[in-house]
């Protein structure tokens, strides 16, 4: 796919996020996503040893956190100049469920690409598929209580 200049100019929004912002070990890559009505938003990852959230997942993050409506395309970059990196297979899993018309930007630097996520995951797990039709439940205004196998209701006090 042909790199158009709004995705250029993401992938150097991606940049100067990087740069400005992933400055430890805790932060290494950043990631920039642009709206269908054009907004960007922007996140880092977050390091932690039990498996933090990729730049791209705090990107998304982002654009929910100010009600944005659906992502065209996403391009995360690492920290100390290493340019474009393709997302994790995690990452690709989570565009394709949430935005399945998502482009996501990879390539070397001489030869970037806008490519569809499903281009991304050949023969891919479809996470709707695997949903089991439940019936909804009434709502009542108080939290359901969980019902477990054998056990009985807790008298009313």
């Amino acid at each position: 796919m042909i790199m158009r200049d709004t995705d250029r100019a993401l992938v150097q929004a991606a940049t100067a996020v990087a740069k400005l912002r992933c400055r430890s070990d805790n932060h290494t890559v950043a990631a920039a996503a642009r709206t269908t009505d054009g907004r960007v938003f922007s996140g880092v990852n977050v390091y932690h040893f039990t498996g933090g959230p990729c730049a791209e997942v705090v990107a998304i993050g982002a654009a929910a956190t100010a009600g944005a409506g659906p992502l065209e395309v996403i391009v995360a970059v690492g920290d100390r100049g290493r340019g474009v990196i393709p997302p994790c297979g995690r990452c690709r899993q989570v565009l394709l469920d949430y935005f399945p018309s998502i482009k996501v930007i990879v390539g070397p630097p001489d030869g970037l690409r806008a490519v569809p996520v499903a281009d991304l995951l050949p023969e891919t797990y479809v996470w709707a598929d695997q949903q089991v039709e439940v019936p909804a439940a009434p709502r009542t205004g108080v939290w359901p209580m969980p019902v477990v196998p054998g056990s009985r209701q807790a008298a009313e006090d």
